[in-house]
């Protein structure tokens, strides 16, 4: 049952496709299998959903997979989870942090026991861990773990606060060593340079990938978690140096933002899947209302949508909200 929902400013395109679910995710298995998870609005466990086709996601059965721990480590606030097929195995990355320290965020991993996530048990692998070389990462507040493979190796993304000061948050990059390890000291991507990534809090969170055309994509989000929410994006060439912070450009301006026009506000966490054509789509979070009452992180109704992308005679991908379709129910994605 949906808790406290509002549906707020109502358009032909803000329907959503799933919702009160937060930083969607949906991964295309190779047993050609969608697999939706995302942050539920008590942030107190993980669930799967899984369908042969992409929109049957929204009506599919969702079951828990992981439960928090009653206290401790993992015992409160557990976000942004992400499900990625390495090695020869299913893992889960997520947040998650402690009912006696409830802002001490670290990443954390699940392993899947077989080849099947939706059916097979889901194990606890403990905390996602730093190189032996590297003696900052993820000692502070740290989440949004995402990982890429370019040329055959795994990189990983993830956003974390620095320790002093207003404890900026920041996204840092590193190459993987296996899927519990990092390989490299972190190096810093990008931090909140522009005034529309300083609104209320200064943040860059929320990385997810997508390439095309011989580039790599990196979108994030910037801001507050209400209506001044949105998405900047980053691009490297797939042989560049991937770990080179100077190889990276940063766009000057969000990618997507809050628009009245169509009723979405605070867009962000996103992440990247396929149509059954193969044509590109971005996932991502958004609200239909933009007054919030209270602390925006505990407003249920953040929703999941789906958006088909363009892309640009130069290569580049174009966010635009006259192309989100999940939440449709007569029109195609291709209208």
């Amino acid at each position: 049952m949906l808790s406290n929902f509002r549906m707020g400013i109502v358009t032909e395109y803000n329907k959503p496709f799933i919702a009160q679910r937060a930083d969607p995710y949906i991964i295309k298995g190779k047993d050609g299998y969608y697999y939706f998870t995302a942050s539920v609005p008590e942030y107190d466990r993980i669930v799967l959903r899984r369908a042969k086709e992409l929109r049957e996601l929204a009506d599919a059965e969702e079951k828990t997979i992981w439960c928090c721990h009653e206290n401790g480590d993992m015992s409160k606030h557990i976000w942004a989870p992400e499900m990625h097929y390495l090695f020869g195995r299913w893992y889960m990355y997520f947040a998650a942090s402690r009912k006696d320290d409830i802002w001490r965020l670290r990443p954390y991993v699940l392993e899947c026991c077989g080849q099947d996530p939706y059916t097979d048990p889901w194990i606890e692998k403990g905390r996602l861990l730093r190189s032996d070389d590297d003696i900052y990462s993820f000692k502070a507040f740290s989440l949004d773990t995402t990982i890429f493979e370019n040329k055959g190796k795994y990189y990983c993304v993830w956003a974390e606060k620095v320790s002093v000061g207003i404890q900026i948050s920041n996204l840092y990059i590193a190459e993987m060593e296996d899927p519990l390890k990092m390989k490299t000291a972190q190096v810093l991507l990008t931090t909140p340079d522009y005034d529309w990534e300083r609104v209320n809090i200064w943040v860059n969170e929320g990385p997810s990938v997508i390439k095309k055309n011989g580039m790599i994509f990196l979108t994030y989000s910037a801001s507050a978690t209400g209506p001044e929410y949105c998405m900047g994006m980053l691009s490297i060439p797939e042989d560049a140096e991937i770990l080179d912070p100077k190889a990276w450009k940063k766009e000057r301006y969000p990618v997507l933002s809050s628009e009245e026009k169509y009723g979405f506000y605070g867009p962000g966490h996103n992440s990247f899947t396929v149509l059954e054509d193969g044509s590109e789509v971005c996932v991502l979070h958004a609200r239909t209302y933009p007054e919030i009452i209270g602390d925006p992180l505990y407003d249920p109704n953040r929703h999941c949508y789906l958006m088909k992308m363009e892309w640009k005679e130069n290569g580049k991908p174009v966010f635009d909200y006259k192309n989100v379709f999940g939440g449709k129910i007569s029109e195609g994605a291709d209208r």
